[in-house]
């Protein structure tokens, strides 16, 4: 089995030696991924824009590995700060809607950038027909 590196412009390019996600089989890893819009711009401000922000980055490579939220079986969550636990976590509603998959939400010392949230996720991508 060969690995394949996920790649899009409708995400924001790595910021280090990482790419936006791998897919190993029909396993798709997304990297950790900031409020950084597609042109590198950091959105700053309340938790929800960001939040918001990191779901269009992971919708954007989730799409370019051949997979959607439905496919996601793991996510995540690290916080800046865990008071924005609840903030977050109506973003996350909004976005996953009543599909729940396994998830764990961490608070970090520091984030890139010094964002307020990063998420990363595991997908199965599935078969093609």
């Amino acid at each position: 089995m060969s690995n394949q590196i996920v790649s899009t412009s409708d995400a924001p390019a790595a910021i280090g030696p990482y790419s936006q996600g791998i897919r190993a089989g029909s396993l798709l890893f997304t990297s950790g991924q900031i409020p950084l819009t597609p042109t590198g711009e950091l959105v700053t401000g309340d938790i929800r824009e960001q939040t918001r922000q990191v779901f269009a980055n992971l919708r954007a490579v989730l799409a370019a590995g051949g997979a959607s939220w439905a496919d996601v079986v793991k996510v995540t969550v690290f916080l800046a700060d865990m008071n924005d636990f609840a903030a977050m976590n109506e973003v996350y509603e909004e976005v996953l809607g009543p599909y729940k998959p396994a998830r764990s939400t961490v608070q970090a010392g520091r984030l890139p950038k010094d964002a307020g949230v990063e998420i990363e996720l595991i997908a199965v991508v599935p078969e093609s027909i």
